[in-house]
This record gives structure tokens, sequence and C-alpha cells, in this order.
């Protein structure tokens, strides 16, 4: 049963969305393994922004597409990207991408703005195992908290 728990822990990880903000204190929580979740979090979330990003045009030309049908110009995301990214550069949307608009979105934007395929590969490694490690620790000292004051 474990097993499967921890092939959800990627699997939800990998889904834009759900990503590593939501999966990873969600499986530790569970009382599965941090450093198992932690590693499966960053792991699943990271082989589909490389997806992404080896992808790009085709996911640019089904976004365009989409947004021609539904009659909109762009998604509320990319209003916060392009302000994230107009004050703080592309490092800076790549570190804030996780909490504020998602990590796909955060590679999607980045590249539509002409940042190299290379550089958002290496910020957004650094940022989703920045992340990673931040909402791991969080939760495991957290919950350690919690648990100490619901016991004494």
């Amino acid at each position: 049963m474990q097993l499967l728990e921890y092939a959800l822990v990627f699997i939800a990880a990998a889904i834009p969305w759900m990503e590593i903000a939501l999966v990873i204190p969600v499986g530790i929580v569970r009382g599965l393994s941090p450093y198992w979740v932690m590693i499966l979090g960053f792991t699943g979330n990271m082989l589909t922004v490389l997806m992404l990003i080896f992808g790009y045009k085709k996911v640019e030309e089904w976004v365009k597409n989409k947004l021609q049908k539904t009659g909109k110009t762009q998604l509320k995301q990319t209003e916060r990207a392009r302000a994230i990214m107009n004050k703080y550069g592309f490092p800076g949307l790549a570190l804030l991408g996780p909490v504020f608009i998602g990590t796909h979105i955060a590679a999607f934007i980045g590249l539509s703005f002409g940042a190299g395929k290379k550089w958002t590969i290496l910020w957004l490694t650094i940022s989703i195992g920045l992340w990673t490690l931040i909402f791991g620790i969080g939760t495991m000292l957290g919950f350690d908290f919690f648990l100490k004051q619901t016991e004494g």
C-alpha cells in the first residue's frame, strides 16, 4: 500500500497545479518518509517541467489555439508572471514561481520572454530543489511541533 502512496506522490508532483507545494506536505503528514517524499516530489515535478521546456514550441502553439477558442488574450497567471519577471528578472520568476504561479507556468513564461532552455533548466532546478527542501523541512518541523503540543 505504501508503494502506491509513493507512486501517487510522484504522479501528483508531476501534475501542474498540484506541484510540490501541496504534495510534499500532504505526503509527510500522511506518514510517508520525508526523504522519499521530497525525492519523488522533486523528480516528478522536474520531469514534467523538462518535458515542457523541450516541447516548448508545441505547447506554445496549443496554448495560443486554446486562448483563441476561448476568446482570451492571456491567462491570469501570465499577468502575474509578467509582473514578477519585470520586477525580478527570470531568476526571480523561477524562484518565486512554485509559490505564486506554478513551476510549469514559470518555465513557459520564461521561455516565451526569451530565456534560453539551459538557463530555464538551471534556474528551475535550483528553484524546485530549494522549495522542495523548504516545504519538506518546514512540514517536518511544523508537524513535529504540532505533535509535541498535542501530546504534552
